[in-house]
């Protein structure tokens, strides 16, 4: 009766320690949402609300962790119910960083406002935000179902994220060549872009700590990897 009451508990603990994770995630993925419809829209108050708001990631993932070593001390977890302990931090973190970037594309959002229009390179980034909040948003359904399969579709698929930051990367330099008038706007967007772009990086990172989870084993094989910028701009 006993044990049946310390596993009971311990499932009562991992519960909620992953709701607060989905929390996280979705406030991160919210922050990010946000941070890339400003780019086209430099509304002020939307940009400093993304800024000021880190901080609530920053909490929510110290409280995450916190319980994690709560549950370590108190359950004295072994093997999978570890690392499902140990995984759901370093997955909070991960999303902690998510908001991170949205902070600093908010930033730099408003450092191209702060230039004015005419200044600014006339190139779409839709295409590789969208992409970054797919991945995102695969991450989390993954994590939910425990679903290595999708956990490796989601790992492969930033090479093609790659891509599109690779496109990216050539055209605001070819653009900063063609009109200086947009170098100190181009620079922003560049470093926009390399945020988008490790978000991708980042929910590999939990497709691997997923299949870590359920396997118990390190994914064998090399990520794929296409960006041919991230030795010029990091």
């Amino acid at each position: 009766m006993e044990n049946t009451h310390i596993v009971s508990a311990f499932d009562d603990d991992l519960n909620n320690l992953n709701a607060r994770i989905e929390q996280l995630g979705e406030l991160a993925k919210e922050r990010f949402v946000m941070a890339l419809d400003a780019i086209a829209t430099q509304d002020s108050k939307t940009l400093d609300h993304i800024i000021a708001g880190d901080k609530e990631l920053d909490v929510l993932e110290a409280e995450i962790i916190q319980t994690a070593f709560e549950i370590i001390a108190l359950r004295s977890p072994r093997a999978t119910d570890l690392r499902r302990v140990m995984v759901a931090s370093k997955i909070a973190t991960i999303f902690e960083r998510v908001g991170d970037f949205s902070k600093n594309i908010a930033r730099r959002t408003k450092a191209m406002a702060a230039s004015g229009h005419e200044t600014i390179p006339d190139v779409n980034i839709g295409r590789m935000g969208h992409m970054a909040e797919k991945m995102i948003n695969d991450a989390m359904l993954a994590y939910h179902n425990l679903d290595i399969k999708a956990a490796i579709e989601l790992r492969n698929s930033d090479v093609e994220l790659d891509h599109m930051h690779t496109a990216f990367y050539n055209e605001v330099m070819a653009m900063m060549t063609d009109d200086s008038k947009v170098v100190g706007s181009g620079v922003h967007l560049l470093f926009i872009g390399k945020n988008i772009e490790r978000i991708g990086d980042y929910m590999t990172g939990i497709a691997e700590e997923i299949y870590f989870l359920v396997e118990g084993t390190q994914l064998e094989d090399e990520r794929p990897k296409a960006d041919k910028s991230s030795s010029k701009l990091s």
